[in-house]
């Protein structure tokens, strides 16, 4: 009797869980970072085409959203995750958290952008973290702007720059492992050696480093952060009187940029997987990957997708930039960070 009644309680919890507050709807959770943006009325869309509610969970960072979706697999908290990204993908696949799901608008995305070949995590959209800097800054002090990562560690530059730290920001560990794309595993720690003697500065994340310590922000100091390469069309969007150029430009030689590709995936154990599916299908779409660049400053996986003329005027794509596989970053991940960290902050 008693083990009838937990069943019936249960049930009555999950079907609670199941509808939306405003009627008979069901619901379907997206879990995410805290960076994640969409407009409101894509929202309304999805919610209209399919008869339910979206619910979009944020919970951290990527890799602390990611650590809650593995922590959670036996009872999942969503049905549908989306921000896992290249440097993060093995541990997302070693644990076996994704259903395969083989969207037919994958037909639209490149190859080099499709990683897994079980299509249980699906490019959404990617871009690339470099070096940014502020033009004004360089053209007043008549000091050339950086065109490398060797130029950072020149004198003249001692004091300018300021970088993440990988253990705790998504572009920190992009940077880091540009430098080791970059200088290799042999040669990659002498280059923070040499930066720290340059007054490198280490910020937690990207809006201390961003919004605390470039120039751009006021009181700031160091005229060069790492970014974004979409991070320019973003100073002309947010701007108020709308410059013709950009105050900032992104440093996109070869071999100074992470090419960082964000992907989405049906959570093994959702009980709606057709709204599951949906959802991913919706993200693929021509109007979720139009409303991409602008929410998110980051290219749509889709190259048809028409770009807004800020984000096509101001940003460039890095023609060769570093690539590394996610099985070589799942492997060399946390040796790389506890070696950088005994180098450059102890």
């Amino acid at each position: 009797m008693m083990k009838k009644i937990v069943m019936v309680l249960s049930l009555m919890v999950f079907w609670a869980a199941t509808v939306s507050a405003a009627g008979n709807k069901p619901f379907v959770t997206l879990m995410t970072h805290d960076s994640f943006a969409v407009s409101q009325d894509l929202i309304t869309k999805f919610e209209a085409r399919y008869g339910a509610t979206l619910k979009i969970l944020k919970s951290g960072s990527t890799g602390a959203a990611l650590n809650q979706a593995i922590l959670s697999r036996n009872n999942p908290l969503a049905d549908v995750f989306y921000g896992v990204d290249n440097s993060f993908m093995s541990r997302a696949l070693r644990a076996d958290i994704f259903d395969a799901y083989a969207s037919p608008l994958l037909a639209k995305i490149p190859d080099r952008l499709k990683l897994d070949p079980q299509n249980r995590l699906l490019p959404v959209s990617f871009g690339d973290v470099c070096l940014n800097y502020d033009k004004n800054w360089f053209a007043g002090k008549q000091l050339a702007p950086p065109r490398g990562l060797e130029d950072l560690i020149r004198s003249e530059y001692r004091g300018l720059t300021v970088v993440q730290n990988p253990a705790t920001s998504s572009p920190g560990l992009a940077f880091l492992l540009t430098t080791i794309g970059k200088f290799g595993e042999d040669g990659y720690l002498d280059y923070w050696k040499q930066l720290r003697a340059n007054d490198v500065y280490i910020s937690t994340g990207w809006s201390d480093a961003y919004y605390g310590q470039f120039t751009r922000a006021k009181g700031g100091t160091r005229p060069i952060v790492v970014s974004y390469a979409s991070s320019p069309p973003a100073e002309v969007y947010y701007s108020k009187d709308k410059p013709e150029v950009s105050p900032t430009a992104a440093v996109l030689a070869p071999l100074s940029a992470f090419r960082q590709i964000q992907f989405t995936g049906v959570i093994k154990g959702t009980r709606k997987p057709e709204l599951a599916r949906n959802l991913v299908d919706f993200m693929l779409s021509p109007e979720f990957q139009q409303d991409i660049p602008l929410q998110m400053w980051c290219f749509p996986a889709d190259p048809t997708a028409t770009l807004p003329d800020v984000f096509r005027k101001h940003t460039r794509q890095a023609k060769d930039p570093v690539v590394l596989s996610p099985e070589a970053i799942e492997n060399g991940r946390e040796d790389w960070i506890e070696a950088w960290t005994d180098v450059v902050l102890r």
